[in-house]
């Protein structure tokens, strides 16, 4: 079998470019959009154990801690492991508040998910607070930074795809 060889020139290269330009940028309210169920919280007053069950009945790894409907904490399932369960605390008689992560830092409806994965990454966090005002209206998660990931792959792989089968050189 022969093999093909294709040479691409300047101009091939920018229609390819200007293709995938054309993909949106996917914003932390697209990413919020395809997510179900509500926001899951627990106030700072609670204790240890009631955040752990909303994790487990939710199947998340950290829930917001929210007062009087204002944001002031995130706890995860680390924060319980490395402060409760590690000092032998009684996760039954410790406040969330004493374990949590206060004033966490947070993201905005507008904000580009490609953003989010670049200060999940330099941060080390692995959930974002989405606020919209003050209102919290929900949290990206790691894993829904790697799916949008994956979306822009696979889009980037179609238009190759396409590019290579109908325009590009040779085709």
């Amino acid at each position: 079998m022969l093999a093909r060889t294709t040479a691409f020139t300047a101009h091939d290269i920018g229609e390819l470019q200007q293709s995938q330009e054309s993909i949106p940028m996917e914003t932390v309210k697209d990413a919020l959009a395809r997510k179900q169920g509500a926001v899951i919280h627990v106030r700072s007053d609670e204790m240890v154990v009631e955040a752990l069950q909303q994790m487990r009945d939710n199947h998340v790894r950290s829930v917001l801690v929210i007062d009087d409907d204002i944001l002031v904490g995130i706890v995860t399932q680390g924060d319980c492991a490395i402060k409760v369960l590690l000092p032998g605390l009684d996760a039954k008689q410790t406040p969330v508040g004493k374990v949590m992560t206060a004033k966490p830092v947070t993201v905005k409806p507008d904000d580009q998910i490609q953003n989010c994965m670049a200060l999940m990454s330099a941060r080390g966090f692995r959930h974002l607070p989405v606020l919209d005002g003050a209102k919290v209206i929900g949290v990206i998660s790691i894993g829904d930074v790697v799916k949008d990931v994956i979306r822009n792959l696979e889009l980037n792989v179609s238009d190759l795809l396409g590019f290579i089968m109908k325009d590009g050189p040779g085709g």
